[in-house]
């Protein structure tokens, strides 16, 4: 890992609360297309609910010929950001940055200071994976009792955007049962931790949210 740089926040995503899931394939123009846009954030107990699961999606509606070259930018910073006291402000962050076919993952910790920058805390690590080539089997590690994962994976957000533009154009007044999975074949860059509660402080709900930060 290289030594710490400032990261300035790009795109966020968020839950009001932690068994909830968030989406945006289409974002800002500066960030679309990039791994520095967030599709989609994912937050839920784990199947030892003794952890909690967070997932974040990045370059969405990439297709299998895109996918081949796809790669994380060694340039943005991914931030889960936990708040714990019901402030909306990040008392935690758990921070992923790529290097060299290797995602280095940190905290959970304290930021340095809460909002939009961001300095790596490599003094925290958390642990790190291999980042799973296209076409490949998923690599994944367990440390410490924190599964890891970085990689291409197959888009699991449905939304059937042909009738949903029927709606708004006036032309439907509901969605069809089943609808068409508009998203069907295509991939997204996946980043996944799953980790022990314990680690994450408080006891009641916790404020999730995901940020991409650029160097």
């Amino acid at each position: 890992m290289k030594k710490s740089k400032l990261f300035l926040g790009l795109s966020l995503l968020g839950l009001a609360c932690t068994i909830l899931v968030a989406a945006d394939h289409i974002d800002a123009p500066a960030v679309q297309g990039g791994t520095a846009d967030i599709t989609d954030f994912y937050s839920f107990q784990g199947a030892n609910t003794s952890n909690l699961v967070f997932v974040a999606n990045v370059k969405g509606l990439l297709s299998p010929t895109a996918s081949v070259s796809a790669s994380f930018d060694e340039d943005v910073l991914v931030e889960f950001n936990i708040d714990n006291n019901g402030d909306n402000v990040e008392d935690l962050v758990i921070q992923a940055i790529p290097r060299d076919g290797i995602m280095y993952f940190f905290g959970p910790v304290a930021p340095g200071t809460a909002g939009t920058s961001s300095t790596i805390k490599t003094s925290n690590s958390l642990g790190s994976v291999s980042i799973t080539p296209y076409g490949s089997q998923a690599i994944t590690s367990v440390q410490s009792g924190v599964n890891l994962f970085a990689g291409l994976r197959d888009d699991p957000f449905f939304f059937d955007f042909g009738q949903y533009s029927e709606i708004i154009a006036g032309n439907a007044s509901s969605f069809n049962n089943p609808g068409t999975d508009t998203f069907a074949g295509s991939n997204v860059m996946s980043i996944v931790v799953e980790l022990p509660k314990s680690m994450l402080g408080g006891s009641g709900t916790l404020n999730t949210w995901v940020e991409t930060k650029r160097k």
